[in-house]
């Protein structure tokens, strides 16, 4: 088992992420690289994407979701929306299926059979096999297609009721017959991905393995209990995916034991150095363990929320998350307020006027920066 260095791994995590030199692909590229873009925020996934390219912007990001359809809007890890690349989807759609159920079952009376589950299934896709519905669309033709039971208002959902069937919107998902469509107005839409992306069946087991490779070569070194927070899957089924996946190889990180591909142990030589600014639940820093390096000292309180990556955006200062930032928009004018944990020097702070210069390119605006000072404590 050999040891390997934190920076060298940080520089390398960095590399695979295109956040050092952009990539010269598509945005599907980008994402796969990525292991998927946390997209619960759209706006964020595009702006997370884009950065990773050379003069990319928003508008790219969008022709590939509704134009090109080389990505896909759906249910990803973590049950969370996710931009996935299109032509992934089954790959995708297999190792999610493959995991244990989470979350405690349905109220007696809000739950279907396994036959209604599936004629729900079956609904969604052919209702949305022609063309994107928004939900009520979709949720008059689920219902004429199955029946009444379908639709009755069972689900507590805020401060109403939601019809029975919408309980197989992931299950849809996971069988790849329903994933986001491109917003009608301020209503959202969705789509049976079908239509424009590959689906084939096949083994889940093989497929989740799968994602673990690609895991551990974005994210790695990492540990059974980090790809399961991840993938928000029970740690003990993770450890036997990890122990039946050929071709992993132990490492040293820091006195801990974690793992690797098998022969993927080269690093970088040189430290990553420089500043990005990255948006809310960008994929590096959800991905990245362990926390207490990754997000150390004051990060920790100031970046996380409980321990959870992606609430706050960050300022990654070579590699390490060393502050937070937010914007805000008036016209053509984006107002972007950095605050580092600590004094930035000559040469981080021209390499974050170029970062905000970037961002104001990939959103179209022209953008002002202003450096504040960071609060942290239990009210930050």
């Amino acid at each position: 088992m050999s040891g390997l260095a934190w920076e060298a791994i940080v520089a390398r995590r960095v590399r695979r992420h295109y956040l050092d030199v952009p990539a010269n692909g598509s945005p599907a590229d980008v994402v796969r690289a990525m292991c998927g873009a946390h997209a619960q925020v759209l706006s964020a996934a595009e702006i997370s994407v884009a950065l990773r390219m050379e003069k990319a912007t928003r508008a790219d990001i969008q022709r590939a979701l509704w134009e090109d359809r080389t990505l896909v809007k759906t249910f990803g890890p973590r049950g969370t929306i996710h931009l996935l690349p299109a032509d992934e989807l089954s790959l995708w759609m297999r190792a999610l299926s493959a995991l244990p159920r989470s979350g405690g079952q349905a109220a007696p009376g809000t739950r279907m059979t396994a036959d209604q589950l599936a004629e729900v299934i079956e609904a969604i896709g052919n209702a949305l096999s022609a063309d994107d519905l928004t939900m009520d669309e979709l949720s008059e033709q689920v219902v004429a297609r199955t029946g009444s039971w379908a639709g009755d208002l069972v689900m507590p959902a805020f401060q109403e009721f939601w019809p029975r069937w919408r309980q197989a919107i992931p299950a849809a998902g996971k069988a790849g017959v329903l994933c986001y469509g491109p917003n009608r107005g301020r209503k959202t839409t969705y789509s049976n991905p079908q239509r424009f992306a590959p689906f084939t069946t096949g083994n889940g087991e093989e497929a989740l393995s799968e994602i673990l490779r690609r895991f551990l070569h974005t994210y790695g070194p990492a540990t059974p209990q980090q790809f399961a927070k991840w993938l928000s899957a029970p740690p003990g089924f993770v450890a036997k995916v990890f122990a039946t996946s050929p071709n992993l190889e132990e490492v040293e990180v820091n006195g801990s034991t974690a793992w690797l591909n098998a022969g993927d142990t080269e690093l970088p030589a040189e430290r990553v150095r420089g500043v990005r600014l990255l948006p809310y639940f960008d994929a590096y820093g959800v991905g990245s363990h362990p926390r207490e390096l990754v997000f150390p000292g004051d990060a920790y309180t100031r970046a996380l929320a409980g321990g959870q990556a992606g609430n706050y955006p960050v300022l990654l200062v070579d590699g390490i998350v060393a502050g937070v930032w937010h914007q805000k928009r008036s016209g053509r004018r984006l107002q972007v307020t950095v605050e580092p944990l600590r004094p930035l020097k000559p040469a981080q702070l021209r390499s974050l006027d170029e970062q905000v210069e970037r961002l104001g390119e990939i959103v179209g605006a022209t953008p002002e920066l202003t450096i504040g000072k960071v609060t942290v404590g239990p009210h930050a």
